[in-house]
Order: C-alpha cells, then sequence, then structure tokens
C-alpha cells in the first residue's frame, strides 16, 4: 500500500506548484482585457496618452505572462509522473479539455501577443486593437478549458464508470463542457483576475499620483481601472454567490467545514463570523453567530436545512458499506465479465464505489473492512482541518467585500475628477495591492482542500491516485520547484517594480517624467 508519506508529499508538490503559479495567472487574465480596453479608447479618439498607456500596461503583462507560461508548464508533466494512477483512471475525460487548451488557446494566445508586441508600426490602427482583443480571448479560453477540467473533478458529469476497464469513461463531452459547475468556477475565477489586474493598475497609478508624476497619464489609468474593478468585484461576489449555492447542493461536507457546521441546524441555518473548530470533539468550543444568514445564503431558501458534519459522517458510513459491495462485486467481474449476478449488484451500488475505495487506505482486501475501519474511512471523508475552512474563506469573502468598496470610492472620485486630492484613498490603493492574490490563493485553497479526500468528487480518493515514487525523490523535486519557482518570483518583482518606477518613461517617447528630468 502507498504511504501517507506519499500522497501527503505529492500532494505538496502539486499544491506548491499551482499555488506559485497562481501568482502569475490572474495578473495575466485582468491585464489582456484592461489592454483592450485602453487601446479600445486609443482607437476611438486618437489620443496618444491611451496609446502610451496600452503600450506600457502591456510592457508590465508580457513579464507576467512569460513568467506564468514557465511555471504553468511543470503543472502539465506532474499528472503523468505524480498523479499516474489518476491519469490513467480519469485520463479520456480530464485530458480533453487540457489537450484543447494547449492546441486551441495556448497557440492563440501566444501568437496574438507576438502581433501585440511587434505590430505597432506594421498595423493599422483596427486591425492592431483586434489582434490585442484576440490575445485577451485567448488568455481566456485558455483559463476556460482549464476550470471545466478542474470543474469536472468537483462535479464529475458527463462520463460513467466502465467495469470492464476499470476506469471512468467520457459519455457526453457537452455535460463536461456547460456542467453548471464549470461555468461558475470560469467566470468566478477570471472575474476574479480581473480584479488583480484592476487593483494593479489601480496601485501603481495612484503611487503616481502621490508622487505627482505623469499625472495626467496616471489619473487616466486610475480611471479605467477604478471602473473595471467595480464591474468586476461585483461580477465576481456575484458568481461567488452562484458557487457557494452549488457547494450546498452538490459539496454538503464542503460546505459544512466551510461554515464550522457540526450538528444538523433548524432551517434556515446560522452563520458563524468567529469560531473554532474541535476536531477530536466534533464541535465548536466557541461561537459568534448570525442567526438565518448561512442558509439564506447558501440555499436560496428558509426552508432548507444545511447538514452538518457529525450527520454527514453517519451518511457516509451507509455509503462506505454500499460502496464495499460494489467493489466486491467489481472484483468478481474483473474475474468474469459474463457473472449477471454480480453486474447486478454491481450497478445497484456503483454510485457508492468512491466510498468503498476509501478503506483502502487502510486494508486492502475489501472482505476484511472492519467497522473500526469503516469508522476511520467515513472520519477521513470530511476536511481534516475545519479552521482553516473556516478562516480561509472569510480572507477571501472579506478581501473581495474590501475590493468592492475600494473601487466603488475609486470610481466615484476618478469620474468627479477629484482623485488627485483624496490622499487617504491613494495611499489604501497601495495598501490593497496584494488583496487580489490573497483572496484568489485563499479561494482555491478552500476550493481544492475542501474536496479532500477527493481527486474527483466521491468518484476516486485522493490516496489511490499517486505514482509509486520513492519519498526521496519527492523530497528532492519539491525542493527543487521551491527554489526554482522562488527565484522566478524574485525576478518577476524586481522587474515589476523597475518598470513601474520608470513609468511611461520607459517607452522612450520623451514626454514623461524621467526623460523630461534628464533633458532639464
Amino acid at each position: 500500500m502507498l504511504t501517507s508519506e506519499l500522497v501527503d508529499l505529492s500532494r505538496l508538490q502539486f499544491a506548491a506548484t499551482a499555488m506559485y503559479h497562481y501568482l502569475f495567472v490572474p495578473l495575466t487574465l485582468g491585464l489582456s482585457l484592461i489592454l483592450v480596453t485602453m487601446e479600445t479608447c486609443y482607437v476611438v479618439t486618437g489620443k496618444q496618452v491611451y496609446k502610451d498607456m496600452t503600450r506600457f500596461w502591456g510592457k508590465l503583462f508580457g513579464i507576467n505572462f512569460a513568467l506564468g507560461v514557465t511555471t504553468g508548464l511543470t503543472m502539465e508533466f506532474q499528472f503523468g509522473t505524480n498523479w499516474a494512477y489518476y491519469s490513467h483512471y480519469v485520463g479520456d475525460i480530464f485530458g480533453a479539455p487540457l489537450a484543447i487548451e494547449g492546441l486551441m488557446a495556448f497557440f492563440l494566445e501566444s501568437t496574438f501577443i507576438g502581433l501585440f508586441f511587434f505590430g505597432w508600426d506594421k498595423l493599422k490602427k483596427g486591425t492592431h486593437l483586434l489582434c490585442t482583443f484576440l490575445m485577451a480571448i485567448g488568455t481566456n479560453l485558455s483559463a476556460l478549458w482549464i476550470l471545466i477540467a478542474n470543474g469536472w473533478m468537483q462535479y464529475p458529469t458527463g462520463a460513467k464508470f466502465n467495469y470492464e476497464t476499470v476506469r471512468m469513461e467520457m459519455d457526453s463531452f457537452l455535460d463536461i463542457v456547460f456542467s453548471p459547475w464549470a461555468q461558475a468556477k470560469f467566470f468566478h475565477t477570471v472575474s476574479a483576475g480581473y480584479c488583480t489586474g484592476a487593483m494593479f493598475v489601480l496601485a501603481i497609478s495612484a503611487w503616481y499620483l502621490l508622487k505627482r508624476r505623469d499625472v495626467d497619464f496616471a489619473q487616466r489609468s486610475f480611471r479605467i481601472a477604478a471602473v473595471f474593478g467595480l464591474i468586476a468585484s461585483l461580477l465576481t461576489a456575484q458568481q461567488g454567490d452562484e458557487s457557494g449555492f452549488l457547494v450546498a447542493k452538490d459539496q454538503p461536507a464542503k460546505l459544512a467545514a466551510m461554515e464550522a457546521i457540526w450538528d444538523t441546524q433548524p432551517a434556515p441555518a446560522p452563520m458563524a463570523i468567529l469560531a473554532n473548530a474541535d476536531p477530536n470533539k466534533r464541535e465548536n468550543t466557541f461561537e459568534i453567530s448570525i442567526p438565518w444568514l448561512a442558509g439564506i445564503l447558501s440555499t436560496r431558501s428558509i426552508d432548507k436545512e444545511l447538514p452538518g458534519l457529525n450527520d454527514i459522517i453517519e451518511q457516509n458510513k451507509v455509503r462506505i458499506q454500499s460502496g464495499l459491495i460494489a467493489v466486491q462485486a467489481l472484483e468478481k467481474l474483473r474475474s468474469d465479465k459474463n457473472n449477471v449476478e454480480a453486474k447486478e449488484i454491481f450497478e445497484k451500488h456503483v454510485k457508492d464505489l468512491g466510498f468503498g475505495l476509501l478503506t483502502k487506505k487502510y486494508e486492502a482486501v475489501p472482505q476484511k473492512v472492519t467497522p473500526e475501519i469503516i469508522e476511520k474511512a467515513a472520519l477521513d471523508s470530511i476536511p481534516r482541518c475545519v479552521n482553516s475552512m473556516f478562516y480561509t474563506f472569510r480572507l477571501m469573502v472579506f478581501g473581495g467585500v474590501s475590493m468592492i468598496v475600494l473601487f466603488g470610492l475609486a470610481t466615484l472620485f476618478s469620474l468627479r475628477r477629484t482623485i488627485a486630492e483624496k490622499t487617504w484613498l491613494l495611499r489604501w490603493a497601495i495598501l490593497w495591492l496584494p488583496v487580489p492574490w490573497i483572496a484568489s490563493e485563499a479561494g482555491w485553497w478552500v476550493a481544492e482542500y475542501g474536496r479532500q479526500p477527493w481527486t474527483i468528487w466521491e468518484v476516486l480518493p485522493t490516496h489511490l491516485s499517486v505514482s509509486s515514487l520513492s519519498t526521496a525523490s519527492l523530497w528532492g523535486s519539491v525542493g527543487s520547484l521551491l527554489v526554482l519557482y522562488t527565484g522566478l518570483l524574485i525576478v518577476e518583482f524586481w522587474l515589476m517594480v523597475k518598470f513601474a518606477k520608470l513609468g511611461p518613461s520607459s517607452l522612450g517617447t520623451g514626454n514623461y517624467y524621467h526623460e523630461k528630468t534628464l533633458m532639464k
């Protein structure tokens, strides 16, 4: 059997790679559409300042894009090296959107990024704007296919288990693409990326305004970022609400962990603002709650209960016992695929097959599984650290709400042309620069850690998904990746700070602060 250390190291490696990579992704998503907005202003008005804005912020976009691609390549290979059984079990389904992402979105994105940077003096205004638009479309399509794949992991629709091949096989590509989970994850994730791009432009523009540098350039950039960010933050909140509704409907264990609900409450359930969950006692030792709020927000009703973790554990014990029957029937079918009785039993219990597989962490032979093992497997069927889920979710929500307020005030004062006088708001914008990244990373933690113990929700347990590697090789690769990615992050930070300090003077037009200072 696979050791828990091997599984934990495999998870650590992929989590570290993904979270490092996602430091670059949201800024790429956000800046791509902001560049379209700025260049549209240039084409419509003909004002040179909008062209300069597009070129300058595009330069920072290019730096971020290059390093984002570099960090993302490793993740593709990890599915084969570290998650071999996962790739075998669901590769026919999971591989399709990733292949489309590589063949269509990535090449579309890369091609038009080249035209964006090198086509300014070779293409007409409208043609170059079209290239910028297609670059943004490519960036978003790249995210779309990856999030379709991730959405399927959260809600495995459009596929069924084949007992002859012992694999999940696709039976409806359209069901996978148009799954409500895939669509909600896409819109919530990309709109959060738009918030990140807007906050990036807003904070740097605020710094220029505080320094009284390139004021016209900064005010126009600030205004576009504020309006864009307000729209994006409101869309993010709306899609976050939709995601929460889907979690309540399809992943009750994740929602119960997010809200630290141990015992089912009368509908509508209260929402705890502060709490301390004790996993050993399976209760909260401390809690401050708002009545009704969790039930209304999560179920959009006042009469639907939110099941608590204790009730979910008891329900999952029944599903584990049913799943063990499915596992035993599957073993008979692998020996004799024409066994009619085994096939009937398997089809009756196949929906709980994943729960039966949870016991393989403790006992490989299903006939030897004891009530004690079923108890352990049932406890494994909920997220381990409820406190991390509870507070990480609230950190994400706080980040989102605070950005709505900030973008709203920034929009108000920038449209009134009084933003340069609001030094308190400019300082707030600079201070809030890391918030969208923190909120995004927190959101991914809730989504992915909250899915545990499943790689594919209620289908394939994580402990069965990994490759048979040595722990020494995993420790080596984890260390190497952390060193490499930290180095890339330092390079990104250094380049971004360097060009942000130069500002539009880096364009070499002779019209901006540093160039004018040198001329004097």
